[in-house]
């Protein structure tokens, strides 16, 4: 991190008045503050991140710089390497910062083989952290468990259950399963006997005794009723009055309330089943016209039920634990336990090509495993269930789901909301802007739904690249549709003021010209040659919008570049043609 990277870190730190995700900034002016430690694990337990000392946040992130900066930054270092386990690394260095010194680490993540890092005077379950919002949060015993658990491929849908055979599993689904493997996989499997291919499979394992039982896997996927082992392994689904869960005027708890058992096919069946029983149909504007859906693609939810029920955590300490799918007024959360495994994060989870399997023998048989009534599997094992539900929420013109990885938990609630209803339709017709592509309409309905949007989430729900994106929201920036806090990538959008109520709210119903800055600009030239950075300082306008109407009046031919700059730099200078040897409005039509 240089001084220019520093200064951009701190001028958000000041704007948002927090800290961020990864950074943390501590008041160090003589020794290192003792939770010092407790943010080198959690930076190293998450995704890394950036300390600064030298800081009061207090004092709004005023520079107060530290005493002796390199005997703290060697502090740093020996704390890092000699204190942490694994011993830590981080890249450190001294600024001169605002005329004091700062001292800044650059704390990498470490790989999950190495996870959990600790201090070690605490002890791994008393000194690990994560990183969640802007603080340092304390690891539970069960979330160190699950940490451990993947410094590896995970084994517990492997392990044979006790006192099981054959018999246990059902015969009809079976069938179908062994049929399925030696029709399309027939290199593996056409010239074995069922019970080799079960072994193959690894539906049956043998125990240390030497008898085949059933696995956990082939016990989940095709077992006539799990539950009789393992009577939490089970789906609950509740369907609640309020947003709030029970409604305590009427005493009515729930609206609906299921255990669902049997085998993960049963279950996603039984499932989906509930859900259409309690899901409304609503009109959507798809095109010209308008078509009737459920409240909630049912591909979407299909794909969240699945996931929740092959992707849960299968360790002893979870046993006792529900997949849980909860429907509010306003929302649908599923919920499992055990957060992501491997290399999938809630930034990445969407991406192709990105996956990553907990229970990988489990995932394995169900990619054969038919789904009741259906000729088509469970799931395809492919990493592109994720991407089914956001493709399907798009074409319902719903916002994406909200991803929670909590590492003992994974959760995904899809808000019940269109983005494109017959309300918003006439709101961004209000705005009275020509041009606006369809995905920056989409854009506009998320945060008029009060979404918050940066270029990770404009990206998820339109499908653009990054410079896209960034090309695409800076343009609403320009338009004056939406204003931008913070810079690069902790860039965020909002509505801009002039399309909100007084009480906060959007408007509608009610044109609204779009500001027109021309004469702006032109007021800001009058007879001087300016660079776009004087003209943005004389009318206090952001870049973008100068941009835009430097643009507009060099296309009308009232505004130029005398020298020949490019306009792409803020260093061009521009002049003011005089009007009379500018074409009138009426002119520029013609």
């Amino acid at each position: 991190m240089d001084d220019a990277d520093l200064a951009e870190v701190v001028e958000n730190l000041r704007l948002f008045g927090s800290d961020v995700f990864d950074v943390e900034a501590k008041r160090a002016s003589k020794t290192l503050p003792r939770s010092v430690r407790d943010t080198l694990s959690a930076f190293a337990n998450t995704a890394g991140g950036v300390l600064i000392l030298g800081l009061d946040e207090t004092q709004g992130f005023k520079a107060t710089g530290v005493d002796d900066p390199s005997k703290l930054a060697a502090d740093l270092a020996s704390t890092s390497g000699d204190e942490m386990t694994p011993p830590l690394r981080p890249l450190i260095r001294q600024h001169l910062f605002e005329g004091v010194q700062l001292v800044v680490a650059e704390v990498p993540e470490l790989p999950d083989a190495d996870k959990p890092c600790f201090y070690q005077g605490a002890g791994m379950t008393r000194g690990s952290f994560v990183r969640v919002s802007d603080g340092d949060r304390r690891l539970t015993s069960y979330e160190v468990q699950m940490m451990l658990a993947n410094r590896g491929q995970p084994r517990e849908d492997e392990r044979p259950v006790d006192g099981l055979t054959e018999a246990d599993l059902d015969t009809a689904m079976v069938d179908q399963f062994v049929e399925r493997l030696r029709t399309n996989r027939p290199y593996a499997f056409r010239d074995l006997g069922r019970g080799e291919i079960l072994q193959r499979t690894k539906v049956m394992v043998r125990d240390d005794e030497g008898i085949d039982r059933p696995s956990m896997a082939g016990l989940l996927a095709l077992g006539k009723y799990p539950q009789s082992s393992f009577p939490q392994l089970m789906l609950t689904f509740i369907h609640y009055p309020t947003i709030a869960g029970e409604d305590t005027a009427s005493g009515e708890r729930f609206i609906d309330n299921v255990a669902i058992e049997g085998p993960i096919p049963v279950m996603v069946r039984e499932a989906m089943a509930a859900l259409r029983r309690n899901m409304a149909r609503r009109s959507i504007v798809a095109g010209y016209g308008r078509t009737d859906v459920w409240e909630y693609p049912e591909t979407a939810l299909r794909e969240a039920i699945v996931n929740s029920l092959a992707h849960r955590d299968l360790s002893a300490a979870s046993l006792g634990a529900q997949v849980q799918v909860e429907m509010y007024p306003d929302r649908l959360v599923v919920r499992n336990p055990g957060g992501l495994f491997g290399p999938v994060s809630v930034d990445n989870i969407a991406v192709e090509g990105i996956s990553s399997a907990r229970n990988a023998t489990l995932l394995k048989i169900l990619e054969d495993v038919a789904r009741v009534g259906d000729n088509r599997t469970v799931c395809e094992n492919r990493g592109s269930g994720i991407r089914a539900m956001i493709n399907a929420l798009r074409d319902a013109r719903m916002s994406l789901p909200k991803f929670d990885d909590r590492i003992s938990s994974f959760s995904v609630t899809f808000p019940n909301h269109t983005l494109m209803s017959d309300d918003v339709v006439a709101w961004l017709s209000s705005l009275d802007e020509d041009g606006l592509s369809d995905k920056q309409m989409v854009g506009l309905a998320m945060l008029r739904q009060g979404d918050e949007l940066d270029n990770l989430t404009y990206r998820s729900v339109t499908g653009v690249d990054s410079r896209q994106a960034t090309s695409e929201l800076q343009n609403l920036v320009a338009r004056e549709l939406v204003v931008q806090a913070g810079t690069r990538r902790w860039a965020k959008y909002r509505l801009h003021p002039r399309l909100l109520t007084s009480e906060g709210t959007t408007q509608s119903q009610r044109r609204r010209s779009p500001a027109d800055r021309r004469q702006e600009i032109l007021d800001a030239l009058g007879d001087s040659v300016l660079s776009r950075s004087d003209i943005v300082a004389k009318t206090g306008l952001s870049d973008q919008i100068v941009i835009r109407w430097l643009r507009t009046l060099r296309d009308e031919g009232r505004v130029e570049i005398p020298d020949g700059g490019r306009p792409q730099s803020k260093n061009t200078r521009y002049r003011r043609i005089p009007e009379a040897a500018a074409p009138s409005d009426m002119e520029s039509l013609f």
